[in-house]
């Protein structure tokens, strides 16, 4: 195991939220492959599934530290299943909604969690909305309904590649995060274009979070956490489908790579380190 510890540059272990989904009448542990391959695709990371389990708080905090202390980074999935509003003081969802408690009672104190203990946490779709719920803020349950809003829900097609096509511009915040990686890395602000998916959104923000990006709508479509001690975004829009080709997103990817890489040569730096 001492070799493992003098590895200089060694792939960082990214834990990929899961969700409980039924397959063929049995519960499975799953999440998207292009979550977990965009890991591998964006920056050699090494891509692990983190169970929703459905532990209530606060029996489930020391396990979360267990599993923080193994990572060096997080990346929140998107999903069918909304984030229930009960979390953030709202009206119950309509019966017909999509939910998965198991991973709300997962993923959210796995922020904060992460947050405290400065593990890089990119969270994408629903995970952004996650982001903002579990450090205080509020969703819009049913965006489409919410006047001057557009309807950004997932067009009804099974051709992947028109499902997830981009769909408008977005906005960068003058001076914020975004910008600077978009500067960075050479890309002209007023042409990114992203395919937001979505049915719930971000209505009141997070104390602590910043906005990065709208949507021509005014919708929030990326956040960030200036006072984090470590990368904290979340975006809207799915930026792991295809991310090499995107430029902005890959770029994006290549921060969140950058962070979970320093991550990792700090642990293996620790000597109880496996």
């Amino acid at each position: 195991m001492s070799s493992l510890k003098s590895i200089d540059s060694p792939c960082p272990l990214i834990g990929v939220s899961g969700e409980l989904k039924d397959f063929n009448g049995f519960d499975v542990q799953a999440a998207g492959h292009k979550y977990v391959y965009s890991v591998v695709e964006a920056f050699n990371g090494i891509p692990i599934i983190l169970p929703a389990l459905g532990i209530p708080e606060p029996k489930n905090t020391s396990n979360l530290i267990e599993l923080l202390d193994r990572v060096d980074g997080i990346i929140l999935t998107g999903g069918r299943a909304n984030v229930e509003p009960h979390h953030y003081g709202g009206e119950p969802f309509r019966p017909e909604t999509h939910r998965d408690p198991v991973r709300d009672a997962m993923t959210l104190p796995l922020v904060r969690s992460a947050v405290e203990l400065s593990v890089p946490i990119l969270g994408i779709c629903r995970g952004i909305q996650e982001i903002n719920v579990a450090l205080g803020g509020t969703l819009h349950p049913y965006l489409w309904e919410v006047e001057g809003k557009n309807d950004h829900r997932m067009p009804k097609t099974d051709i992947m590649e028109n499902r997830f096509a981009p769909r408008h511009k977005i906005s960068l915040t003058e001076k914020g995060y975004f910008s600077h990686i978009a500067d960075k890395a050479k890309i002209d602000k007023d042409q990114i274009i992203v395919n937001s998916l979505h049915s719930q959104a971000i209505n009141k923000l997070a104390d602590g979070l910043e906005i990065e990006a709208l949507s021509e709508d005014g919708v929030i479509e990326g956040v960030s956490m200036p006072k984090a001690k470590s990368f904290v975004v979340g975006v809207q829009w799915h930026a792991e489908f295809r991310v090499t080709e995107h430029p902005f997103n890959m770029a994006l990817y290549s921060e969140f790579g950058e962070a979970t890489k320093r991550r990792a040569i700090d642990r293996f730096k620790q000597p109880n380190a496996a």
